[in-house]
């Protein structure tokens, strides 16, 4: 299994859940090889350069669990439009991904409705992931990411 709306669902659930609909806010889930799906969100701090993306709560608990992810969501509300926004997973979250390599699904936003979903795999949106100029051209595999 992988990027569907079920997960959609599930980021939008959380967010819902978690801030009011007239606060901004975001939220994210992971699907994991088993099916299962993981949830979270970043956390509010006066200092923002202590904030983190809202997947990696849901990344480090597929992680300590050793479970696999397949596939990735995050959503933002936006307040000045009065709608939900489907984020890309930005640089930080995209090298996150990378442990469980290059097949994983991501949503972007499609380009004419940034309310809307496209899935793409990660070696999609990351072409020249830099891990490869050190594993003779192909995706590092999770134990080398450990190393």
């Amino acid at each position: 299994m992988g990027l569907d709306q079920e997960l959609v669902d599930a980021a939008m659930a959380l967010l819902n859940r978690r801030w009011p609909a007239e606060e901004p806010g975001g939220a994210a889930a992971v699907r994991l090889a088993d099916g299962g799906i993981l949830s979270s969100i970043g956390l509010d701090n006066m200092n923002g350069a202590v904030t983190l993306c809202h997947e990696t709560g849901a990344f480090i608990q597929a992680y300590t669990q050793d479970r696999a992810v397949t596939a990735s969501v995050c959503v933002c509300r936006d307040l000045d439009h009065d709608r939900v926004l489907i984020l890309p997973p930005c640089g930080i979250c995209q090298e996150r991904l990378a442990l469980w390599g290059p097949a994983v699904e991501v949503a972007v936003p499609q380009e004419d409705d940034p309310t809307r979903w496209e899935s793409r795999t990660l070696e999609q949106v990351s072409p020249y992931y830099w891990g490869r100029y050190f594993t003779d051209g192909k995706w590092p595999s999770t134990a080398q990411h450990s190393e």
